[in-house]
């Protein structure tokens, strides 16, 4: 059996952020790769692979040939590599402590944008309040208002009274009189 060792750049509009370096890890795991490494660089993705030919093989097969359901590939270049490359194993350790300090990352990040939309929800909120004694205010007022409006039907109820009876007394006077 011959053990081989391989670097592999994936290049693309769309390879990094949509899950490729762990795609790739199960592919190297699938085919019992000893060696295994991915990272992101400028031009793409680095991966440095160690193994049996036929599993390399197979693992360069399923790279150029499938690619997670979001990525862009244009094209994978393949080329021997005599360097060391870290055990699967130990990438596997590795990989899980960056995506690990991810995850920290953006839950951090989740709670400032959660604190700051709670402080905007308690400003409309005291908004909302002071909105709200305003409208109390302004019905108290129209309740005065009403209120007042009543009197002066009162007052215009009896002023039409007192009309009336000046009327009466009037049409009595002229009859009285002609």
């Amino acid at each position: 059996m011959i053990r081989m060792k391989k670097r592999l750049v994936i290049k693309g509009p769309k390879i990094q952020d949509v899950g490729y370096r762990l795609f790739l890890f199960e592919i190297a795991e699938s085919n019992a790769l000893t060696g295994f490494q991915a990272r992101n660089i400028s031009e793409g993705i680095e991966v440095l692979i160690e193994g049996e030919e036929s599993n390399m093989n197979n693992f360069i097969k399923a790279t150029i040939t499938s690619f997670p359901p979001h990525a862009q590939v244009e094209k994978v270049i393949t080329e021997d590599y005599e360097r060391v490359v870290m055990s699967i194993e130990n990438f596997y350790r590795l990989f899980t402590l960056q995506q690990l300090v991810k995850m920290a990352t953006a839950g951090v990040e989740l709670l400032e944008k959660q604190d700051t939309l709670l402080n905007k929800q308690d400003q409309m909120l005291k908004k909302q309040d002071t909105m709200i004694e305003k409208q109390e205010m302004m019905l108290k007022k129209q309740d005065e208002m009403l209120a007042k409006q009543d009197i002066m039907i009162e007052k215009q109820d009896i002023i039409i009274k007192e009309i009336k009876g000046l009327r009466e007394d009037l049409k009595i006077f002229i009859e009285e009189r002609f």
